[in-house]
């Protein structure tokens, strides 16, 4: 078996974890070694320390991709759901693993910023927080990615649907049996 890095990209609150632990939940039905690489969580852990300037969020998202690259190349399905707010550090990392499928979590700033417990969006669109990815900092959304979800229309269902779509028409994994 082979493994595989399924990248979630998209702004703060999109969906990208909860899409992502859901899509991890129906490739360990399925038989498959999985691990999430949650952006928060490496964050806390293994880019303890960084800020947010480019430069330090480049060097998280390389932290990240070489972490799914071990993973992938030891047969694992590494999910990873992080900002990645740079297209050419995305690309960069997709190169590295080679055996890779980038969905973009597209949802809109006033579904965010609706939806967000926090008020960081509202703060954020106030001028209250800086570097503030999509706001204050720039993010630029995949132009070619694997698969799109809109977390503003979609159900988590439906967005979870269309990421093992995408997945199994990769050829990148093999057939899932056949339930019953």
């Amino acid at each position: 078996m082979t493994g595989l890095t399924i990248w979630f990209t998209g702004l703060s609150g999109a969906g990208k974890s909860t899409i992502g632990q859901r899509v991890a939940t129906e490739l360990r039905e399925r038989g498959l070694s999985v691990e999430v690489l949650d952006g928060d969580e490496v964050r806390q852990t293994l880019s303890a320390g960084l800020g947010f300037s480019k430069e330090d969020r480049d060097i998280n998202i390389r932290r990240i991709g070489f972490v799914a690259e071990l993973l992938t190349r030891n047969g694992v399905v590494a999910i990873t759901a992080a900002i990645s707010p740079y297209k050419d550090t995305r690309a960069e990392v997709r190169r590295r693993i080679g055996r890779f499928v980038e969905v973009y979590v597209s949802c809109s700033i006033d579904v965010l910023a609706e939806r967000d417990v926090k008020g960081l969006y509202k703060r954020a669109l106030a001028g209250e927080i800086d570097h503030f990815t999509g706001v204050s900092d720039p993010y630029e959304a995949p132009e070619a990615p694997d698969v799109v979800v809109d977390s503003g229309t979609q159900t988590v269902d439906e967005s979870v649907a269309a990421v093992l779509a995408a997945i199994d028409a990769s050829g990148l994994l093999p057939e899932p049996a056949p339930r019953g």
